[in-house]
């Protein structure tokens, strides 16, 4: 069980908790108890989620049922995703609960694993309650049971490592694809950008309105398209490790300028404004100026976006070692579900706004990522209808 548990928290990056239900004739929902944990720093630590965790244990236990709660923040960072508690049945018995606490959304790929893994316990549980009520007597059908009970535990270990295997082939694939789609198609991409740009840019007069007008939608269509092909491009990098991380001196109010500037085209046809609100005496910092510049862009787009009328205003201050960086708007703002799974790759609120509001779905999870990949934090506020804010803390160094 421990091994279980170990496993399950290094899985999600987070905490783990097993409990083993009442033994014998008792209600399940009367009794539970904690077998084993991982992803603490002290064993109080653990004893004390347990405590917290039991109400709803003893639900699971009772429904046999799978429970997912938002984020408890008494359970600090490494749930903050929020838990997943997944009943331990084998054969319609219950034996206990494992309980998971995830930093980051739960999605399917996960619940699928902890379904296996809790498969996988109550096939252990019930294995060894079968042995310890054997007591030793040499019952013959008891110890015929448990050879069965064995064998099933073994094929379900043979299955558990074809599975692993198999998944990772297809992650291999898809890596491998994702990479050369997106440098294959960025080549042929780029030179058809540079003849539009060739085009508008030249004295040829013999172009209409009307053409040079088509030309410019096929421009900002393709740089669209360019710029969402890079953001998968660096979303694999991440996931492989090989995105390097470059620090140097920073002017922050050039960079939020930038960044703007990047977003004005959009937001000058609508009836919106974008506000920057940083002192003029904002110190130079030391952080990686390419990624910086690419979270405040995606923030700014989506803020944007999905802004029709009003105001997107960005807002800095450095105190204690840290950045705090917010991009509010008042736009169509997020309902309180869908705000956790907001960063989840090509997740979409719906599907009348997929096709409303245009894109792929990975801007926030590139700036998620790149935000951990800097040991940075991100979070949101939101209110349908009012707007929403994110906000990005950093650490980071003043420049000398």
């Amino acid at each position: 069980m421990r091994t279980a548990a170990a496993r399950a928290a290094e899985r999600v990056g987070g905490l783990a908790l097993v409990f083993a239900a009442a033994p014998g004739d008792a209600s399940p929902e009367a009794a539970a108890r904690l077998r084993a944990a991982a992803g603490f720093v002290t064993a109080q630590e653990a004893r004390d989620a347990a405590e917290q965790l039991l109400p709803r244990v003893q639900e699971v236990l009772a429904s046999r049922a799978v429970l997912e709660l938002p984020a408890d923040p008494a359970l600090g960072e490494r749930a903050s995703g929020g838990v997943l508690l997944q009943p331990l049945v084998w054969e319609e018995q219950i034996h206990g609960a494992l309980v998971v606490g995830h930093p980051s959304a739960a999605d399917d790929a996960l619940r699928r694993d902890l379904a296996e893994a809790a498969e996988f316990l109550g096939l252990y549980c019930d294995h060894s309650q079968l042995a310890e009520a054997a007591g030793g007597q040499g019952s013959e059908e008891k110890n015929e049971e448990i050879l069965k009970l064995s064998e099933a535990l073994f094929a379900q270990d043979i299955e558990l490592l074809r599975s692993h295997e198999k998944l990772s082939k297809v992650e291999k694939l898809k890596n491998d694809f994702i990479e050369r789609m997106s440098r294959e198609l960025r080549t042929p991409l780029n030179a058809i950008i540079e003849s539009i740009i060739s085009v508008l840019t030249g004295e040829n007069e013999t172009l209409s309105d009307a053409a040079k007008q088509t030309l410019r939608g096929a421009l900002d269509d393709g740089t669209a398209f360019l710029r969402t092909l890079q953001n998968i491009l660096d979303l694999w990098r991440i996931k492989q490790g090989e995105l390097p991380v470059e620090i140097q001196d920073v002017n922050f109010r050039e960079i939020v300028d930038e960044a703007i500037f990047s977003v004005q085209d959009a937001a000058s046809a609508k009836p919106l404004v974008i506000e920057q609100q940083i002192g003029d005496d904002f110190p130079k910092i030391r952080t990686d100026v390419a990624k910086i510049n690419q979270v405040l862009f995606l923030l700014l787009d989506n803020a944007v976006k999905f802004t029709q009328r009003g105001k997107v205003t960005i807002s800095a201050q450095v105190e204690g070692g840290r950045l705090r960086c917010e991009v509010s708007d008042t736009g169509v703002g997020v309902c309180t579900d869908d705000q956790r799974q907001i960063f989840d790759e090509f997740y979409q609120v719906d599907e009348p706004a997929s096709r409303r509001y245009t894109g792929s779905g990975l801007g926030l999870t590139l700036v998620r990522d790149l935000v951990v990949l800097l040991d940075g934090e991100i979070s949101v506020r939101s209110e349908v209808g009012r707007g929403s804010c994110f906000s990005v803390t950093l650490p980071v160094q003043l420049a000398g």
